[in-house]
């Protein structure tokens, strides 16, 4: 019998070779579905969206076009697009997360790339600490792809001959860093620190470029006080505020622009709780700035006309349209959403059809980038399986709520359920938005909806089940699916039910899965740790099948698998995955957190007690390296609901991984070093599914066309052999050795499949 090991070996040398190279997930441009709505395709759809996105130019290639950094102020995440050729000519924006590792993955507040040492290659300026002001100096790296370097960690001013202070931004400021006297080099222009009621002015005074010596040249500059009664209520020329005084302090976004090219710079800005943004027309020189009882300007020059967004809108100066010109951005500064506002389309668009010198903008149907995402407003969460009985996989998509009646009023700001159809095949999904408000869950005026699709009666048809916070406790809701298996889903909305006592705190992620292996689907809940709660927030349930539905399900582990953060406290905002995903034929567990960290915990029936685990799981395709996500590293609960979850979207036996954000997007990902999709690259592979694995009693293997099936121990010797061509063949194991074996399929035209087994 031993004569047979040659040739089993031969079988395993895929698997082996697969294990060489590091499990991970990585962006793939091309297999992205389509994803229409309405007549429009969106050719973003999968960039995660953008809720309070800060535009700059790059080039990130090095090809000599420039392409877009944007910073996601709620998140501090980053996002990077590369400008392509357009298959109709001209070019356009595609997302290109593998350069999202060049920036430092500590950003905060904001981050602006502007170029201070005149070497045409911008730099990079951010927030840090409490106010202070950090530069990174642009170094071309391997084929020219920017890396940057640490110039300044704390800007400083003088006064005199002394360096006498450090420069102090508001955190929730955005400031205007530019060329302000005409000399090439970078001043900036902010509201105060302390009071947030005058533009501050700090000129550089290096030299020459390269240098980063100011001078705080202004406490006042053009003499423009925030009086602060009304949006609008600016004082000019340095007179005093009418008696009102100041009601509310917060952030402002500022641009210079010589917007009546007369050689000085004006000043176009929004600020916090405001819709509005003004225009301030400059009425002095480039080298000292002055206004006067004309200069404010509420319909702004050049054909931006009137300028507002539902809060705080800040104006970026791009080449949108990529047509040598640049246009203006507008996009909210919001750093969280406390006003409970709608976070879609949050933005405005005006392209320059004039020069540079003198342009003139004319406003577009949509918003920058944005409209082209799947967007939720905020917290997006998925749930995929056959709604409609065509055998095809349709995807909904939860919110955290999003505001939809009118002004702020009790009741409005609610979370909905988007339907997207699948109207393309098994292999090549595409998804079409059917309704934003799927079974009008919205009139029951729930947040934080986390859903799942999943059989929880066992009568072979998706049920639907979604955490959701409700009147100040959270639930974990469902509706049963009353049509038979494989027919168009009919959820019987008449009748709420929730599982018992299974709500912990806002934002509870449900996933349904085997965890002992017993046949019955359990639940991982991924949850926040709060005052009331002990152990960790990933708590396990078992199903208890001889129990009515609503309390079919017992707490076994409050602290499943000990996850921690990166500095060993209990995470937040958690929530949990369960699939296949390295294709050895065991369950593995991916947890996403708060801080952005990702678990993948493999085979993780295996283990206990503190699981082990890998969190650089991210292939980045330009390094050929793995990396940790960069999906945000807020360390705030309100800014950081991410959601995960596998799925196979395209039939071929690996589950792609998605990922919701809190900017109310989406991102997709492949499998890479996957042991089956190595395997898989044979010509005579045929796909297998076989459950449960591990398994005690029975096992059910699955093929793609009907197999022939063989199950060997690792001496080769045959211990069960099936002749008939089946697809779905069921195998008795109670009776072998626990141990792992090689099942074995071969369908009549030679096709062959392998899958290891393990009996308990």
């Amino acid at each position: 019998m031993l004569r047979r090991l040659p040739a089993l070996l031969a079988l395993l040398l895929p698997l082996a070779a697969a294990a060489q190279s590091p499990f991970g997930f990585e962006y793939r441009p091309n297999l992205l579905p389509p994803v229409l709505v309405g007549s429009d395709t969106l050719h973003l759809a999968w960039a995660g969206g953008l809720n309070s996105p800060q535009y700059s130019s790059i080039d990130l290639n090095a090809d000599g076009n420039n392409d877009l950094f944007v910073f996601e102020r709620m998140t501090n995440r980053v996002l990077t697009f590369l400008s392509v050729p357009a298959p109709t000519g001209g070019r356009r924006w595609q997302y290109a997360p593998s350069y999202e590792s060049i920036f430092p993955a500590d950003l905060d507040r904001w981050a602006l790339l502007r170029d201070y040492d005149c070497d045409g290659r911008p730099d990079l300026w951010a927030f840090a600490g409490t106010g202070d002001v950090r530069v990174y100096r642009n170094v071309a790296g391997p084929g020219g792809r920017p890396t940057f370097q640490q110039a300044s960690p704390q800007l400083a001013f003088y006064n005199t001959t002394t360096f006498n202070g450090t420069i102090y931004l508001g955190s929730y400021d955005i400031p205007a860093i530019q060329d302000v006297d005409g000399d090439g080099k970078l001043d900036i222009i902010a509201f105060d620190f302390g009071f947030g009621t005058q533009v501050q002015y700090y000129r550089n005074v290096s030299t020459s470029c390269g240098g980063l010596q100011y001078r705080y040249e202004s406490l006042n500059w053009g003499g423009i006080t925030f009086c602060g009664s009304t949006c609008t209520d600016y004082s000019m020329a340095g007179t005093a505020c009418r008696p009102t005084g100041i009601n509310h302090t917060g952030g402002f976004g500022l641009l210079l622009q010589d917007f009546d090219n007369d050689g000085d710079q004006d000043l176009l800005l929004g600020r916090d709780s405001c819709p509005e943004m003004v225009a301030i027309r400059n009425s002095g020189t480039a080298a000292v700035a002055n206004t006067n009882n004309s200069s404010l300007l509420r319909t702004l020059p050049n054909g931006l006309g009137v300028v507002d967004l539902v809060n705080y809108p800040v104006p970026y100066a791009i080449d949108a349209n990529q047509d040598g010109k640049q246009d203006i951005v507008v996009a909210s500064g919001l750093a969280n959403n406390d006003d409970l506002t709608t976070m879609r389309r949050n933005g405005a668009m005006f392209f320059n059809t004039g020069t540079n010198a003198a342009p003139n903008y004319v406003r577009q149907s949509g918003p920058f980038l944005q409209d082209q995402m799947i967007d939720v407003s905020e917290g997006a969460a998925t749930a995929f399986g056959d709604i409609d009985g065509d055998g095809l996989v349709d995807m909904l998509v939860a919110n955290t709520a999003d505001q939809y009646a009118g002004p702020l009023s009790s009741g409005t700001y609610r979370a909905t359920l988007s339907y997207y159809r699948n109207i393309g095949t098994a292999q090549r999904p595409a998804y079409r938005l059917v309704t934003n408000d799927y079974l009008n869950l919205s009139a029951l005026s729930l947040q934080s909806l986390r859903p799942a699709l999943t059989d929880l009666n066992r009568d072979g048809a998706l049920d639907l089940v979604f955490g959701s916070y409700y009147i100040g406790a959270n639930f974990l809701f469902y509706y049963l699916n009353t049509a038979a298996a494989g027919q168009p889903a009919s959820f019987n909305t008449s009748q709420l039910n929730n599982l018992n006592n299974l709500g912990n705190t806002r934002g509870d992620t449900p996933c349904f899965t085997d965890v002992d292996g017993d046949g019955y689907l359990d639940l991982l809940i991924g949850t926040n740790t709060g005052h009331r709660l002990t152990g960790g927030s990933l708590r396990y349930y078992r199903r208890n099948p001889s129990q009515p539905l609503n309390d079919a399900f017992t707490l076994v582990n409050d602290n499943f698998g000990g996850f921690r953060t990166p500095d060993n406290q209990r995470p937040m905002n958690l929530t949990p995955a369960v699939a296949d995903v390295d294709g050895d034929g065991t369950p593995d567990l991916l947890v996403l957190e708060h801080t952005g960290t990702l678990h993948l915990v493999t085979n993780y029936r295996a283990q206990s007690g503190i699981f082990t685990e890998r969190t650089e799981v991210m292939r980045n395709p330009a390094t050929g390296q793995m990396e940790a996500p960069r999906w945000g590293n807020t360390v705030s609960v309100d800014r950081s609901r991410n959601h995960l979850n596998l799925v196979d979207l395209n039939g071929d036996n690996a589950p792609e991984l998605v990922v919701g954000t809190e900017a109310g997007g989406l991102m997709l990902y492949g499998t890479v070093g996957r042991i089956t999709s190595t395997r898989r690259q044979a010509a005579d592979a045929l796909p297998l599914q076989v459950y449960p694995n591990p398994a005690q009693q029975q096992v059910t293997v699955e093929s793609a066309t009907p197999a022939r099936v063989l199950l060997r121990d690792l001496l080769g010797r045959v211990v069960q052999q099936h002749d008939a061509l089946l697809r779905r063949q069921q195998l008795n194991v109670e009776t072998l050795p626990a141990g792992v074996y090689l099942l074995e399929a071969t369908d009549a035209n030679g096709r062959r499949g392998v899958q290891r087994l393990q009996v308990k």
